[in-house]
């Protein structure tokens, strides 16, 4: 897409005269192997404040501006960035001003979700790079757009699911696909996490220096409201996905890793609730998920509520293999023989950021951890569950066998019955959401003979906000 093309097309998607430029910041000049990377940070309210941190240490990167439209929570990551450079990047609560400033390399994006690809995609079609956070998106649709503009425009693209640039999951997934331990019979996602309740408030003013419509972006109008707003957000389908995407999208992606599938599953189905609690949250705080790819299943565990440890891991991933286990999880990441002893240990860090930077300036995106297309893939792993989990029936689950053709399903599911138990929550009395299977058509990513499913693979985009068909 020619300069002039590009910039009539942000015109023609965002309000007239929003995209003025930066007047403090030079010209454009592609970023190479001996350049200092121009960054801009888009989202700074919390995992945004890491991004300030990483890049702010990198010495042949420049964090130039901080975006976001609450004005009110920007001075934590700008004195970060301050402090560590000695230059006080500029603040720009409007994000269409960012994309039309040309001397700005690339965006590292900690937006809530439902921006995750629009803000993405309109920076691909400004002519930058994009570092965007987990989950990809908010949906399976726009997720294939935002990796169809990846293309299109030749641009570097990384999902921030850091713990595929750790050393120690990279041995430990290497150790896996070897064969050391055989065939992988199934693989055991966990999060582990106690999450109270978020409570129930009332519409209210939106607060001073709080540009709301452009937080609000691709979503349907709405009063503002506290749930609605910082981080009460990802419990709420209109802007996240619950914690799944939230914390399990880094499980499913280790697991999909380890597995090597590089092709979508053909089933999913999820079984959970919002249970102990009644909030303003519309997603489950506890959920299970099975994924089945017909050779081999990953079950996703989500708990919100107390919690026991799965083979001595809250957070985590567990294969069972034929001969023995892999576990990559907090305070574990090793192999056992069927014994349950340990036969290696693996360790290591790494910087998903560095890798990301050494990308953009080498204009070689296989360079990257985990570039867009395997973060689509990943991402959909969540998706799925939930279309399943809000397509569901609420009721009372009838014996200890939910999950039809997965044993895995059903271990997770009498765990999970035991653990609420435990929490005071008798499944016997209390209903759950039982999900609808989810036949999935992984080659044209559409779900065949369910409207009601095929409407949940995108959203109605609320306008100026919208993600264009045409990338």
């Amino acid at each position: 897409m020619s300069h002039l093309s590009r910039r009539s097309f942000i015109g023609q998607t965002l309000a007239a005269g929003a995209a003025a430029a930066l007047p403090s910041l030079a010209s454009a000049r592609p970023a190479g192997a001996n350049e200092r990377l121009r960054v801009a940070l888009l989202g700074v309210k919390g995992q945004g404040r890491v991004h300030a941190g990483k890049w702010s240490e990198m010495k042949d990167a420049e964090v130039v501006a901080i975006c976001d439209p609450d004005s009110n929570i920007i001075g934590e990551a700008m004195t970060a960035v301050e402090k560590r450079t000695g230059k006080k990047p500029a603040y720009v609560q409007d994000i269409r001003k960012i994309m039309d400033d040309k001397s700005i390399d690339a965006v590292s994006i900690a937006m809530p979700n439902h921006w995750h690809v629009l803000g993405s995609i309109w920076a691909i079609q400004s002519g930058k790079d994009v570092y965007v956070e987990k989950p990809l998106g908010h949906n399976i649709w726009e997720q294939r757009k935002l990796v169809e503009a990846a293309r299109k425009h030749n641009k570097i693209v990384q999902m921030g699911n850091y713990t595929r640039s750790l050393q120690s999951h990279r041995s430990a997934i290497e150790f896996l696909q070897s064969g050391k331990l055989g065939k992988v019979k199934v693989v055991h996602g966990i999060y582990y996490g106690t999450r109270n309740s978020i409570r129930k408030f009332a519409d209210a003013p939106v607060p001073e220096g709080v540009d709301y419509n452009l937080w609000q972006g691709p979503a349907a109008e709405r009063p503002f409201n506290p749930n609605r707003f910082h981080y009460n957000w990802h419990w709420n389908f209109e802007y996240g996905g619950g914690e799944i995407a939230n914390n399990g999208i880094y499980f499913l992606d280790i697991a999909r890793w380890g597995l090597g599938k590089t092709e979508h599953p053909k089933r999913a189905m999820s079984i959970g609730g919002r249970l102990g609690y009644e909030d303003d949250g519309t997603t489950p705080n506890t959920q299970i998920s099975v994924l089945d790819y017909g050779d081999v299943q990953i079950v996703q565990e989500c708990r919100g509520l107390a919690s026991d440890k799965y083979m001595n891991i809250t957070t985590g991933v567990v294969f069972h293999c034929e001969e023995g286990r892999l576990v990559i999880g907090n305070g574990t990441i090793a192999a056992f023989d069927p014994k349950g002893e340990q036969i290696q240990k693996f360790a290591g860090g790494g910087e998903h950021f560095r890798n990301f930077a050494d990308a953009v300036k080498a204009r070689n995106r296989e360079m990257l951890n985990s570039e867009v297309e395997q973060g689509h893939l990943s991402t959909v792993l969540c998706h799925l569950p939930n279309i399943s989990y809000r397509l569901g029936e609420t009721k009372l689950v009838s014996g200890d066998a939910p999950f039809e053709q997965s044993a895995g399903g059903n271990d997770a599911y009498s765990r999970m019955a035991a653990h609420l138990k435990d929490d005071g929550i008798d499944l016997a009395k209390v209903p759950l959401r039982v999900g609808r299977t989810i036949r999935f058509d992984g080659a044209t990513e559409t779900i065949p003979g369910d409207p009601e499913a095929t409407k949940l693979l995108s959203r109605e985009y609320r306008k100026p906000f919208v993600v264009p068909e045409n990338v």
